[in-house]
C-alpha cells in the first residue's frame, strides 16, 4: 500500500467532515441586537432593561423592555411592538416601572405595573421629555423638557391677503449663538426646564424651574421637598461657556437657592440617601478646550464644599450613593477599559478612590440596589454587550445573565486582539490594539486598516466593534489607537493637542503603524486609513503629509477650520485657537487639511451626511472638489437625510461596505491574489 498517497486522502476525508468556519459577514449586521439601560429593582430581585433590534422593513432601530431575575431566571418581554422604549426606571417601592415610549408616535412618559404589565400613558406632550426621576414617595416623576420661547424678536405685520391664501412659510428669526443641533436640525429658541407629573394619573405637568435659562440633571432630595438641578441662571448665559451652578428648587414654593459659585461648571448633583450631602462633578475653568472633571462633595445647604477626587484619568460619570451613605460609586474610563470605582466619604484629598471591578472590559449603565446587588452592561473584544449582575462586596463573582447575540455569534470565528504599547518620537507613551484577521496564519502578510477615533477627546476601548470584526472577517488586520488628546490618560495627555490639532497626534498614529509593522505579519504595501469626525480630520491630514497608505476614507471631516468654527452647531471650537479667524487666519489654515491638499497622492474617498450640522457637508465638499480639481483619485459619498452619525441601519452597514469596496479597489494585485489563494 502506498502510505504517501493514503495520508493526504485521510486528511481530506477528515476535512470534509468538519463544518466550514463562519465569519462575521455583512448578513450578521441586521441580526445583531443591543442591550442597554439596565435598572435593578430596589430590593435587588429583578432587572429591567431595553433590548434593541433592527426593524428592516422600516430601516429603523427599535427597542422594547425586558425583565429578568437578578440571578438570571425568567427573562421575559414586557413590551412588544415596532417602536422605541427607553429609560426604564423602577419606582421606590419596586412595584412600577416608568419609561419613555414612541408607541403613540412621539416620545411620551408611561408607567407599567411590574406584576400585571398594565401600562398607562401619563403624558401627551408636544415636546420630548427626558431624564425620568421618581420622587422618594413614588407619587411624582420629574423630567426635563425644552419649551419654546415665543417672544417676538422683531415683530412685523404683513399686508392683507385674500382669505385662504397659501402663503410661504414665515421667516425664521435668529438672535442666538446656536440655532441648530446635530441629530435634531434647526431648533427654535427655547429653554430646558424641569417638570413634575403625577405618577398615577398623569395629566398636565407642573413646571418647577422658571426663567429664560437652561436646566438639567434634576434629582430629588431625600425628603422629596427639593429638586436639585444644574444650570446657568446668569445674564448672557450663552457666552459663559458652560459656567453652570447647582441650584436647589423648593418644589412647593419654587424658590431657588444657588449652592455653588465658582468659575467653572458644576454638574450632576447627587444627594445622599440621608439628605445630608450632595456629590457632584465639575472643574475650575482653565481656558482649555477639553477639561477632565473632578468629583466634589458639599452638604445639602451648599456649605463644606471640598474636592473629593481629582487628577483623574477621565471624568467620573453615573454617580451612585451607597445605601449606607458611606460614599459614591462611579464609572470611569482608563487605559481603554471602564470599571466601577468607590470614593469613601471619609477619604481625604490625596487618597485615591478604590476600584470595585477590574479586568479587560467596559462596564456601562451600572445600577445599584439597596442590598448591594448591582446590574450593568459588559462588553469586551468578543462580547458585544451582555447583562451582568454582581454584589458590590464580591465583584469578582460577576455573572452573565443575558446575552442577546449569543445566537448570532455561535460558531463564528472572530479576529483575536492584542494590546500595543509603544513610544512616540518625542517619548510619549501611547496605547493601542491590533486585531488579527479572523483566519490568521503567522507565515502570511495581511493588509492593515488604521481606524482613527473621533472626538478628538474620546477614548477607544476594548469593547466589541462589529466594523472591526467585519474587516477581520474580510482578511484585514485592524489597528485602533488612543493618540494624545484622547481621554482616559489624564489631563496632561488631553492637553497634548491644545491649540495644535492636528499636530503631534499624527506622530503618535504613525508610530502605532510602525509598531504594528514590527509584528512581522503586516503587509507594508497594503496599509489603509479611515476615520469619522475627528478621525476624518486626521485621515485628511494624514494623506496630506504621507504617501504610505494605499487608500483612505475621510468621513464627516473638518477640512477648513476657518469656515468650520462659524457654521458648526456650537461656538466652543473657537477655543481651540488663540485668536479668532478674522484676527489670525493663518493659524486656522495651518491646522486645516485643505491647506495641504496639493500634497495628496493617496486615493481618498470622502463620506458625509447631507444633514450634518456638526461637520457640515460643505466641509466634505470642499475637500472633494479640491481633490477633483487637482485630478486626484477620489469619490464623494453623500448619505441622504443623515446627521453626523447615521441613524438608518442600512446606511450604517453601507458605510462599512463602501470602506471595504474602496480599500479592495486599491489593494495591490499581489495581495488580492494571495488572499484568493488562501480562500482556496
Amino acid at each position: 500500500m502506498n502510505v504517501r498517497v493514503l495520508a493526504p486522502l485521510l486528511l481530506a476525508a477528515v476535512a470534509w467532515g468538519q463544518p466550514k468556519p463562519r465569519y462575521l459577514d455583512k448578513e450578521t449586521f441586521f441580526q445583531m441586537e443591543t442591550l442597554t439601560a439596565p435598572d435593578i429593582s430596589p430590593d435587588g430581585a429583578q432587572i429591567v432593561f431595553t433590548r434593541g433590534w433592527t426593524d428592516t422593513m422600516k430601516d429603523q432601530a427599535q427597542a422594547n423592555l425586558w425583565l429578568v431575575g437578578s440571578d438570571g431566571d425568567r427573562p421575559r418581554e414586557l413590551t412588544q411592538g415596532a417602536w422605541r422604549d427607553s429609560e426604564p426606571a423602577w419606582s421606590p417601592d419596586g412595584k412600577r416601572i416608568a419609561f419613555l415610549s414612541t408607541r403613540s408616535g412621539t416620545p411620551q412618559i408611561h408607567v407599567m405595573w411590574a406584576d400585571t404589565h398594565e401600562a398607562s400613558q401619563l403624558t401627551h406632550l408636544d415636546y420630548t421629555p427626558s431624564g425620568l426621576r421618581w420622587s422618594p414617595d413614588g407619587k411624582w416623576i420629574a423630567f426635563n423638557m425644552t419649551m419654546p420661547d415665543e417672544t417676538p424678536i422683531l415683530p412685523i405685520k404683513l399686508p392683507k391677503t385674500p382669505k385662504g391664501a397659501q402663503l410661504a412659510k414665515p421667516a425664521v428669526m435668529v438672535d442666538r449663538l446656536v440655532w441648530g443641533r446635530d441629530g435634531v436640525g434647526p431648533v427654535a429658541k427655547g429653554y430646558a426646564h424641569v417638570f413634575v407629573i403625577d405618577s398615577s394619573l398623569g395629566g398636565t405637568p407642573r413646571q418647577i424651574t422658571q426663567g429664560n435659562y437652561n436646566h438639567s440633571a434634576a434629582e430629588w432630595s431625600a425628603d422629596g421637598g427639593t429638586v436639585y438641578v444644574s444650570g446657568i441662571r446668569k445674564p448672557d448665559a450663552e457666552y459663559l461657556k458652560g459656567d453652570s451652578e447647582i441650584y436647589a428648587i423648593d418644589v412647593k414654593t419654587l424658590a431657588v437657592k444657588q449652592l455653588t459659585d465658582r468659575k467653572g461648571p458644576d454638574t450632576n448633583p447627587r444627594p445622599s440617601p440621608d439628605g445630608k450631602w450632595i456629590a457632584y462633578t465639575g472643574y475650575d475653568e482653565q481656558q482649555l478646550t477639553n477639561t477632565i472633571s473632578s468629583l466634589y462633595v458639599m452638604d445639602s445647604a451648599g456649605a463644606q464644599k471640598r474636592l473629593w477626587a481629582g487628577k483623574l484619568p477621565s471624568s467620573p460619570n453615573d454617580l451612585r450613593w451607597a445605601a449606607d451613605n458611606s460614599g459614591v460609586y462611579y464609572l470611569m474610563q482608563e487605559n481603554g477599559v471602564e470599571n466601577l470605582y468607590f470614593a469613601s466619604l471619609k477619604m481625604d484629598y490625596g487618597d485615591k478612590p478604590r476600584p470595585i471591578t477590574s479586568g479587560t472590559q467596559v462596564l456601562s449603565g451600572v445600577s445599584l440596589a439597596r442590598n448591594g446587588r448591582a446590574a450593568a452592561v459588559r462588553t469586551s473584544f468578543a462580547e458585544p454587550g451582555s447583562l451582568v449582575a454582581f454584589s458590590i462586596d464580591r465583584p469578582g463573582e460577576m455573572k452573565k445573565l443575558v446575552d442577546v447575540n449569543e445566537d448570532v455569534l455561535a460558531g463564528v470565528k472572530l479576529g483575536e486582539s492584542e494590546e500595543l504599547r509603544f513610544t512616540a518620537p518625542d517619548g510619549l507613551k501611547v496605547q493601542g490594539w491590533l486585531m488579527k484577521p479572523a483566519e490568521f496564519d503567522a507565515s502570511k502578510k495581511y493588509p492593515l486598516v488604521l481606524y482613527i477615533h473621533g472626538g478628538p477627546w474620546s477614548m477607544y476601548t476594548v469593547g466589541f466593534n462589529w466594523d472591526f470584526q467585519n474587516f477581520a472577517a474580510s482578511g484585514y488586520a485592524v489597528l485602533w489607537l488612543n493618540p494624545r488628546g484622547s481621554t482616559g490618560y489624564g489631563q496632561e495627555f488631553v492637553n497634548g493637542i491644545q491649540h495644535s490639532y492636528p499636530g503631534k497626534d499624527y506622530d503618535d498614529l504613525m508610530a502605532g503603524v510602525d509598531a504594528a509593522l514590527a509584528k512581522g505579519w503586516i503587509d507594508k504595501d497594503n496599509l489603509f486609513v479611515c476615520g469619522g469626525s475627528g478621525g476624518g480630520v486626521l485621515t485628511a491630514w494624514i494623506v496630506g503629509h504621507t504617501n504610505r497608505f494605499r487608500a483612505a476614507v475621510s468621513m464627516r471631516p473638518v477640512i477648513d477650520w476657518g469656515s468650520f468654527v462659524g457654521n458648526t452647531d456650537g461656538q466652543n471650537w473657537y477655543d481651540q485657537f488663540t485668536k479668532y479667524p478674522w484676527e489670525d487666519p493663518v493659524q486656522y489654515a495651518e491646522r486645516s487639511p485643505l491647506h495641504y491638499v496639493a500634497h495628496v497622492t493617496t486615493p481618498t474617498m470622502v463620506m458625509t451626511g447631507e444633514s450634518d450640522l456638526r461637520t457640515p457637508i460643505t466641509q466634505s465638499e470642499q475637500f472633494y472638489r479640491a481633490l477633483k480639481i487637482l485630478k486626484k483619485e477620489t469619490l464623494l459619498v453623500r448619505m441622504p437625510e443623515e446627521f453626523h452619525g447615521w441613524r438608518r441601519p442600512s446606511h450604517r452597514v453601507m458605510q462599512q461596505l463602501y470602506l471595504l469596496a474602496w480599500f479592495e479597489k486599491w489593494r495591490t494585485k499581489e495581495s488580492k491574489a494571495a488572499a484568493a489563494a488562501g480562500d482556496n
